[in-house]
């Protein structure tokens, strides 16, 4: 064959190889005739195989690739290509050994580690899933001076990963890639205030890339920012429908603003194409247990553990069902698989949760309490809290909230009347109150709203931003524009929430007492509920019970007694300041007398009097609190005095307490309106 002859057939199937892509039919047209002349040109044989696999004719794709990739075992593209085939034809197997191969060959090869993650994803893998995934991520950096941040985020070393990535950025301040970097060294990390600007800069410099839009969803997700996250991964479901990653993210976000139909029906679909993925299974059954669909849902916390059983999610799932639901033989194998080495630390302290709960049911008080504790002392590490800061900045709140600062700030809101907001402690009651106050025809039930505390967040920042001392300080300088804009902000990112035509809507955050200035200025006609309880009863209520996300001051005895002590100081000075502005509910007293605490409530609310209200079991609404299944039947008194049982252990939550052991019941003063 002459040499141009050669640069001819070279041509055709350079130019093959381009069309492969977009016009696989035309791809295999063009290699057939390079083919002709020269049968044995393995990369003109893997074109046409790779063509006909597109074709959907994977099979003599295969018979074309075998012989080939064993010819030449560390050609990476051959082995790829390979693993497609192997994959399509039902070797998943074959494809796993083919897509290793590719990588060993080629470890820059990220299509091979997304293909690897893909089918590892699939055979319920999620361990191996999530390295190749990391691999792929690291392998599609292409630029040679982010290789090395890339290596060591991918090693872990954020440290060194950031620092590189910041000197790189200090002179390409706009380098796409660089931004995506830091952002998921943030990310990696839990530093979602410091990833979200990083991945929102990352998206306005190159506003395709599916990836940084991805991750910035993600970001957005971890701080409950559900309304600005859903049109990023609905954007990212229109160009690729069936991916599971976005799916997975979308359902996720779909149970934040609580379209629970759409999300049982989501993680069906997803388990249909994906039935050995314990994750999902584990989401599948938290969506059961918020409709309420107990059985359905202890079925498939069961088959997650089937699947991984070092599962600590799904064990102190089926312990949160709050049903005797453990067996000698569960009690063993949760405490055999605490012994086991490697358990991850999320996976230990579940389980101690799941195993106190098990020591509880069976009376085993002591053992219950330690191991309770043991729990806790893991996610405290977890979540270092730092309780001198609230009370410093109860103080500060305190300092600045005087009648004067409100009476010169009056009615400087947003004037809709529209919201309930129910604050306290968890586990103090406020669920009950919700569904009490939702099952009223003028009430929409919705959630524990992000909603005030992400806008809280943002005035924070700008403050500190500014060299100022932050919330609470910051409100003093705000102008009544801006306490009126931040009224209707919260309005309309609550809207997203909001299903029926109810006029009202509730907000159950239990922590935004801690923003009940900021409350009070930008929705000056909403409704303020405190739900109070029993300290003693709802701290070892907090202490035993472990949150999905938040609530540092749960795992430690005696910050749970001064966090209470504070909301209780606090809650006390809106009470001098803005008398009647909160309306008080005590959880021991609505259990002794219900209906005359319902009617003090209602009548607060400016409510007509529903006998509904006392019907609250029979509301069939989704609940995603703990308190879930409580609440769908009528009021006992069991629980009140539950807390002396453990009592031996409690002394220093009562020492941290301090004077609100007495005091906290507080004043009650008579309802405003």
């Amino acid at each position: 064959m002459s040499t141009t002859q050669t640069v001819e057939r070279q041509q055709v199937i350079d130019r093959a190889a381009a069309l492969l892509g977009a016009d696989p039919a035309r791809a295999e047209a063009e290699i057939r005739v390079a083919l002709a002349a020269a049968p044995k040109d393995p990369r003109a044989l893997l074109i046409f195989a790779s063509a006909r696999r597109r074709l959907g004719f994977a099979a003599e794709a295969l018979a074309v690739l075998a012989p080939l990739a064993a010819a030449f075992p560390k050609a990476a593209l051959t082995q790829y290509e390979l693993g497609l085939c192997l994959a399509a034809t039902g070797d998943a197997t074959g494809a796993a050994a083919a897509f290793r191969a590719a990588t060993t060959a080629h470890p820059d090869l990220a299509d091979a580690w997304k293909a690897l993650g893909d089918l590892l994803f699939a055979d319920g893998d999620a361990a191996g899933a999530q390295d190749a995934f990391a691999q792929h991520a690291r392998a599609a950096v292409t630029d040679p001076k982010l290789k090395p941040a890339a290596l060591a985020l991918y090693r872990r070393d954020f440290r060194t990963a950031e620092a590189l990535l910041r000197q790189h950025l200090a002179t390409a301040p706009a380098t796409g890639a660089a931004l995506r970097l830091l952002g998921e060294v943030f990310l990696r990390q839990e530093r979602y205030d410091e990833a979200e600007p990083v991945f929102a800069r990352a998206v306005s410099v190159e506003p395709d890339h599916a990836g940084g839009r991805f991750s910035y969803a993600s970001v957005l997700f971890r701080q409950q920012n559900a309304a600005r996250a859903l049109p990023i991964v609905e954007g990212l479901l229109a160009a690729r429908p069936d991916e599971a990653a976005y799916l997975n993210l979308y359902a996720a976000l779909l149970s934040l603003i609580g379209d629970d139909d759409k999300v049982i029906a989501l993680y069906e679909g997803l388990l249909a194409r994906y039935p050995k993925q314990a994750p999902i299974w584990l989401n599948y059954a938290h969506a059961l247990k918020t409709v309420g669909r107990q059985a359905d849902a202890l079925s498939a916390y069961r088959r997650c553990i089937a699947l991984s059983p070092p599962s600590g999610d799904a064990w102190w799932g089926l312990a949160n069902l709050k049903l005797a639901v453990f067996d000698a033989g569960d009690v063993a194998t949760m405490t055999a698989l605490l012994a086991q080495p490697g358990l991850s630390p999320d996976d230990k302290l579940n389980l101690y949760f799941a195993l106190g709960k098990a020591a509880e049911d069976a009376g085993d008080d002591d053992r219950a309490f330690e191991t309770y504790a043991q729990g806790a002392a893991l996610r405290r590490v977890q979540r270092p809290y730092d309780a001198d800061r609230v009370t410093q900045d109860r103080r500060r709140a305190e300092a600045l909230f005087t009648p004067s600062f409100f009476a010169e700030r009056r009615d400087v809101g947003d004037p809709s009347p529209d919201p309930i907001f129910i604050v306290g402690l968890p586990r103090s009651g406020s669920t009950l109150i919700e569904q009490i106050l939702a099952s009223h025809s003028k009430v929409q039930g919705t959630m524990e709203l992000p909603t005030l505390g992400l806008i809280a967040r943002t005035l924070d920042l700008e403050s500190r931003g500014r060299g100022g001392e932050g919330l609470p300080d910051a409100l003093a300088g705000l102008s009544s524009s801006r306490f009126a804009e931040l009224g209707a902000q919260y309005l309309d990112e609550a809207r997203i929430y909001r299903r029926g035509d109810e006029p009202l809507f509730i907000d159950k955050m239990p922590n935004n007492f801690r923003h009940i200035g900021l409350m009070h200025l930008i929705l000056p006609r909403a409704r303020i509920i405190d739900a109070r309880r029993h300290p003693m009863a709802a701290c070892f209520s907090a202490f035993k019970q472990h949150f999905a996300q938040g609530q540092g001051f749960s795992y430690d005895l005696a910050d749970l007694g001064r966090y209470y002590a504070d909301y209780v100081a606090l809650m006390g000075h809106i009470d001098q300041v803005l008398p009647g502005r909160v309306h008080r509910v005590i959880y021991e007293d609505l259990v002794e007398t219900v209906e005359t605490e319902v009617r003090r409530l209602l009548n607060y609310c400016g409510l007509d009097f529903e006998p509904a209200c006392l019907r609250f079991y029979e509301n069939t609404r989704a609940v995603r609190t703990v308190s879930s299944e409580q609440v769908r039947r009528p009021i006992y008194r069991d629980g009140l005095d539950h807390w002396r049982r453990f009592e031996a252990h409690l002394g220093p939550l009562k020492d941290s307490l301090g004077a609100a052991l007495e005091t906290w019941r507080g004043e009650r003063p008579a309802p405003t309106g």
